[in-house]
């Protein structure tokens, strides 16, 4: 009989066939969609928790999930401790709890956080986004491997963009404003030093550093794209929609857009590039495939200013885009054209991401309730679980359970016990 390898012995008994993990902000696609199956509808602050663990601290990075591991990052000491939790999945307890970075504070918007960009993990190692700008690769154990402290960050909102992983390397957009005498610099008026730092996932030493040109502030989190047998890394700040080489940080092309301080995430479906443009002249934008140089004039493919979100990202669910707005206005649209199917208004204010799983999506508000909702082009909402906690972190999905961070806990919703 073969001989079967201890490590993946392991993974396989620690991560069932089926299960998936959630490994950053929006998921293992970044776009905010799961393929689990049987995941609860219906639950209270009492009904259907599996677990429910207090979180010290603030923060509003999300919880991240790999085999049998959540991890969450929380700031402590008037936000100058930046802290790594690791919590047992199938129980809710606590592994440890480890000072990453110690980081500078500043200024920052009221619902924002010392501790608000979601960490990412390849399964060895987590890696964590400071206030200030550093970043820490911190082991399984919570050693912290290596820190990189050489490119400090600063903006009139506070830092908001979580890291992305791509093979060997660890990607931040940089979309930060001045602290110099014009504060608006960078915020309000457009600068030449927003970039993009791509580290060596081993080392923490820099493999490129990329140049956005005249752009303004941002918190956007980037995702990649492939197109043509050509994978880009795809990103969005103030004034500019982009597409870069992975491999060398070389800017591809880019689409002019109007708007600062903007949050939504990239989402990528079917050639299309959905984006948003921020404060100013706030406006859902698709950018089509292809194209190099400034593309504006011919790859726009639409544009819709009305009900546009400030903060949550959109979900594709083919043919349609899902856009839901803070003030809870959730649209549906046809993604090829940017036609409204149907636009409702959900009740209440909303910071959290949706998230897509069985066909449906889960639309977390700031009050901690959760409306459920057919992905489809009728609305029609199947189930509406409160929590009765504040909520402005995105929710996440992995093995049957769903993972909500309110302002004090950790939530485990559903699963099967253990």
């Amino acid at each position: 009989m073969a001989k079967t390898c201890p490590a993946i012995l392991a993974l396989l008994i620690a991560s069932p066939i089926s299960a998936e993990n959630w490994p950053c902000f929006r998921g293992p696609t970044r776009q905010g969609v799961s393929t689990e199956t049987d995941l609860p509808l219906r639950w209270s602050e009492t009904a259907n928790v599996r677990w429910k663990t207090p979180i010290p601290g603030e923060g509003w990075s999300s919880p991240i999930v790999f085999g049998d591991r959540v991890f969450v990052t929380a700031a402590t000491e008037r936000g100058e401790s930046l802290r790594l939790l690791c919590i047992e999945r199938t129980t809710g307890r606590i592994l440890w709890d480890r000072e990453v970075l110690r980081q500078i504070t500043g200024r920052k918007q009221g619902n924002n956080s010392y501790a608000s960009p979601t960490p990412a993990t390849d399964g060895e190692r987590v890696y964590v986004f400071a206030f200030d700008g550093g970043i820490a690769a911190v082991g399984n154990d919570g050693t912290v491997v290596w820190t990189n402290r050489d490119h400090g960050y600063a903006s009139e909102h506070g830092p908001g963009v979580s890291p992305v992983l791509h093979e060997d390397l660890v990607i931040v957009p940089y979309d930060g404003s001045s602290e110099g005498e014009d504060r608006k610099l960078g915020w309000q008026k457009p600068w030449d030093k927003a970039s993009i730092l791509a580290l060596d996932k081993a080392t923490g030493k820099v493999r490129w550093k990329a140049s956005r040109g005249l752009s303004r502030i941002a918190h956007v989190t980037p995702n990649v794209w492939s197109e043509g047998g050509r994978r880009q890394l795809v990103s969005a700040a103030g004034d500019v929609v982009q597409g870069h080489d992975l491999a060398t940080g070389e800017r591809i092309w880019t689409c002019r857009t109007a708007g600062e301080g903007v949050v939504p995430s990239i989402v990528i479906g079917d050639g299309l590039v959905f984006a948003t443009t921020g404060f100013g002249d706030p406006a859902l934008v698709a950018v089509r495939a292809g194209g190099k140089g400034d593309v504006t004039a011919t790859h726009l493919a639409w544009k819709r200013t009305d009900d546009v979100s400030m903060i949550p990202s959109p979900v594709y669910a083919k043919p349609h885009l899902f856009a839901l707005s803070e003030t809870g206005a959730l649209a549906c649209l046809k993604a090829e054209t940017g036609e409204v199917v149907w636009r409702q208004r959900l009740g209440g204010r909303f910071s959290a991401s949706p998230v897509l799983a069985e066909g449906r999506l889960y639309v977390l508000s700031e009050r901690g309730e959760t409306t459920i909702l057919d992905a489809g082009p009728s609305f029609s909402i199947a189930a509406q679980s409160p929590l009765g906690e504040t909520c402005r972190a995105s929710m996440a999905v992995s093995q049957g359970t769903l993972f909500i961070r309110t302002e004090r806990n950790l939530y485990a919703i559903g699963g099967a016990a253990p």
